[in-house]
């Protein structure tokens, strides 16, 4: 087994798309005391995958590092799954530089 983990590109969606507008993420962010954000890039995190916040604002740099206080439950895990879009925000990668 090669152990290959995927990577998050874009794992906030750059902020937009309604994703911290979702009511189980804000549901989450008041249980655990933390952001939509960092709900989010903990979800990441749970499920194995690897995630690279960008960010050019200091406090956000700071609050995307300190999600490693707590873990989301398997259920949440499975809630917040479920409400994956099927929605690229970048190229296709079938497609992505071809000539």
């Amino acid at each position: 087994m090669h152990h290959i983990r995927t990577e998050s590109w874009s794992p906030l969606a750059q902020g937009g798309e309604g994703v911290f507008d979702q009511p189980l993420i804000l549901r989450l962010a008041q249980k655990y005391g933390k952001s939509p954000a960092q709900i989010v890039i903990r979800w990441h995190i749970d499920s194995g995958l690897v995630v690279i916040p960008k960010s050019v604002t200091p406090k956000r740099i700071d609050e995307n590092f300190d999600v490693f206080d707590f873990s989301l439950d398997k259920s949440e895990l499975s809630e917040l799954a479920a409400l994956d879009a099927g929605k690229r925000l970048g190229p296709e990668p079938e497609s992505f530089n071809k000539v």
